[in-house]
């Protein structure tokens, strides 16, 4: 259970840097991470890193590949740890 823990918190670290880091290059015309990137780094546990780095840096709000994907992937991932919890 440990080693789940601290698996979510990396990836939600990282999820939440590549939303912020992605930001700042659009902001500068520069090179950015592919939105495939982004939301794969959502579905693979980093979806509350995702949906705050949606907010806190006013990125890709106006997408809704975004709006609605994300909260999504955070619904099944809530649903599958339910479910595991349950078994």
């Amino acid at each position: 259970m440990k080693k789940i823990a601290v698996y979510l918190a990396l990836i939600n670290l990282l999820t939440f840097a590549a939303y912020g880091i992605d930001k700042r290059k659009a902001q500068k015309n520069a090179w950015r991470i592919k939105e495939s990137t982004l939301l794969l780094l959502a579905a693979a546990g980093g979806s509350v890193g995702a949906l705050l780095g949606m907010q806190i840096f006013r990125h890709k709000t106006k997408h809704p590949k975004f709006t609605v994907g994300v909260p999504l992937i955070l619904l099944v991932q809530i649903g599958l740890a339910v479910w595991w919890v349950l078994r």
